[in-house]
C-alpha cells in the first residue's frame, strides 16, 4: 500500500471506528497500528512494518495466521454455501464440527449450541442452566435462580455475562442491569485475598467454596468459573486441586458446573482443554476464542445429555430454547473450525507445545532479575508479569502511573504487540510459535518492562523531590 493510502486509512480508522476497551481520546492522540495483512506470528501494518504478535490477535490465532489448510477450507465452503440458518435448518459443516467437538470434549457433553461469541457462549449457559431448572418441579425445593461467580472473574460483556463477572473496572458501571448472584473470593495467591502470606495457606479458599455450598447450594443454578486460571484478572491461577474441590462441591449440592473454556480452550494451557488437568467434567461449557484459528467469529455452548433432555417436550412451547443468533453455525466459520481442528489432529499440536511451555518458563526465569518484577506467572503457553512498585511488600503501583501499559507501548516500538492486564504484561503467543520468535518475544518484553519501569520510578523520584 503506497504512503498516501496508508495515511487515508489511517484517518479513516480515526474519523469513525470506535475501538472496545480503549480510551479513545488517548487512541486519537497515539501512533496507530492499522494491521493489513499477517502471516505465522507476525502481522504488518499499512505502512509495511512488521510486528510479532504476541498475543495472537487476543488469544485466538492458535496456528498462527494464513495458514493454508484454513484458508483452503474456507475458500472451499465459499463455492457451496456461505450461510444458512440453524433455526429449524441444518448444514453439513455445523454437523460435522459437533461432531468432533462432542468427541474431544472433556465428559459427557454431547449436544453443541452454536453461538458467534465468547460472551454469548457463556450467556446461553447461563440460560440454560436458569431455564433447565425451572422446568424442573420443585416438589417442596427452593427455587435454583441464583448463581455462584468468583471475584476477579470475566466471562464477557453482555448483561448475563457482565452479572457473572467480578472485575470492577469492567463491570461495575453495569451493575444496576444485572440479575443477583452469590459471589465468591477467588484464589489469588501472590495478592492472598485472605491475608496469608507464603508458607500459611491452609486452603482458606477451598473453604470459602464450602461456606458459599453450603449456605446457598440449594438455591443456586450453575456455578460458572474459569478452569485453572483467570484470563482477564491478570493469569491468576488457581491452586492445585481447587476446581476439582469445586466439582466435588457441585455434584454434592445439586449445582451444574459451568467451564468457561472460552480463554482457556484450544490448547492455550497445555491441554485442549483446562478442565482435563484436574480431570473435571462439566455440565456446560462455552468455547470461542481460539475455536475457528481465529480466522471467522464463532462459539460454541456445550452441554450433557442430562441438560438437553431437561428441554425435551411434546408441547413446543414449554420445550423450546428461545435463544438464537442469524449466523449461529456459520458454514464458513464451522469450516474454518473443522480446519483448524484437523491441524490439531495432524500436526499433534498438544504434544508438540510441551517443548516451547517448556522453554516459556526458563524465559521468564529471566524476568525475576527486575525489580519491578513481582511474580511472573505461567500455565501452558500464556503467562502473566505483574508489576510492582516494591518487591518486597508487593506495593503495586498507583494506578494513574500505567506502567503496564506503558510497557506495552515500548514493546510496540520494538516490533511486538503484547497487551496489559492493568499492571500485568501478558504473553499469549500463537501455539505455532517459533523458538527464535518465542525468545524475541520475551526479550523485547523484558527491556520494555525495565524501560518502563525505570521512566515510571524516576518521574516518581522527581515528584517526591518537587517542593509543595
Amino acid at each position: 500500500m503506497d504512503s498516501k493510502e496508508a495515511k487515508r486509512i489511517e484517518e479513516l480508522d480515526k474519523r469513525h471506528v470506535w475501538h472496545p476497551f480503549t480510551p479513545m481520546l488517548e487512541y486519537e492522540g497515539m501512533p496507530q497500528i492499522v494491521v493489513e495483512s499477517g502471516k505465522g506470528s507476525w502481522i504488518t501494518d499499512v505502512h509495511g512494518r512488521r510486528y510479532l504478535d504476541g498475543t495472537a490477535s487476543l488469544w485466538v490465532n492458535v496456528h498462527g495466521h494464513c495458514r493454508k489448510e484454513i484458508d483452503d477450507a474456507v475458500a472451499a465452503q465459499l463455492g457451496r454455501i456461505a450461510h444458512s440458518t440453524l433455526l429449524g435448518l441444518g448444514n453439513v459443516p455445523s454437523a460435522l464440527l459437533a461432531e468432533k467437538l462432542s468427541g474431544i470434549a472433556p465428559g459427557r457433553m454431547r449436544k453443541v449450541f452454536y453461538s458467534d461469541n465468547g460472551s454469548t457462549a457463556a450467556e446461553v449457559a447461563l440460560k440454560m442452566a436458569f431455564q433447565f431448572w425451572k422446568r424442573r418441579p420443585a416438589r417442596g425445593r427452593k427455587k435454583r435462580e441464583l448463581f455462584f461467580r468468583f471475584t476477579n472473574a470475566y466471562h464477557g460483556d453482555t448483561i448475563g455475562s457482565v452479572s457473572v463477572g467480578g472485575i470492577d473496572l469492567f463491570h461495575a458501571a453495569f451493575e444496576p442491569l444485572t440479575f443477583r448472584t452469590v459471589s465468591v473470593r477467588a484464589p489469588y495467591c501472590y495478592r492472598c485475598p485472605f491475608g496469608k502470606k507464603d508458607g500459611q495457606c491452609g486452603k482458606e479458599c477451598f473453604g470459602e467454596l464450602d461456606r458459599a455450598f453450603g449456605k446457598w447450594g440449594d438455591r443456586c443454578a450453575a456455578v460458572i468459573i474459569e478452569p485453572v486460571v483467570q484470563g482477564a484478572a491478570g493469569i491468576v491461577i488457581q491452586p492445585s486441586g481447587y476446581l476439582k474441590h469445586l466439582e466435588g462441591l457441585a455434584r454434592k449440592h445439586g449445582v451444574l458446573l459451568i467451564a468457561d473454556e472460552v480463554a482457556t480452550g484450544f490448547g492455550r494451557t497445555g491441554r485442549m482443554f483446562a478442565c482435563e488437568h484436574e480431570g473435571v467434567e462439566p455440565d456446560l461449557m462455552a468455547v470461542a476464542k481460539g475455536i475457528t484459528g481465529g480466522y471467522l467469529p464463532l462459539a460454541a455452548t456445550l452441554a450433557t445429555d442430562e441438560v438437553y433432555e431437561g428441554f425435551l417436550d411434546s408441547n413446543p412451547a414449554e420445550g423450546t430454547f428461545f435463544h438464537g443468533h442469524t449466523y449461529t453455525g456459520n458454514p464458513l466459520a464451522c469450516a474454518a473450525a473443522i480446519a483448524s481442528l484437523e491441524i490439531f489432529e495432524k500436526e499433534k499440536t498438544i504434544e508438540m507445545l510441551q517443548h516451547r511451555i517448556n522453554r516459556l518458563a526458563r524465559l521468564l526465569e529471566k524476568f525475576r532479575e527486575l525489580e519491578c518484577v513481582g511474580e511472573a506467572r505461567q500455565i501452558g503457553l500464556m503467562a502473566g508479569i505483574e508489576l510492582v512498585a516494591d518487591r518486597e511488600s508487593r506495593k503495586p503501583f498507583p494506578r494513574e502511573a500505567r506502567v503496564g501499559f506503558k510497557a506495552a507501548m515500548e514493546a510496540r516500538k520494538l516490533g511486538v504487540i503484547v497487551r496489559p492486564l492493568g499492571d500485568v504484561l501478558v504473553l499469549m503467543p500463537p501455539l505455532s510459535i517459533s523458538n527464535t520468535d518465542l525468545e524475541l518475544l520475551a526479550d523485547v518484553s523484558y527491556r520494555a518492562i525495565e524501560t518502563a519501569c525505570r521512566k515510571v520510578m524516576k518521574a516518581g523520584s522527581k515528584a517526591q523531590r518537587s517542593p509543595p
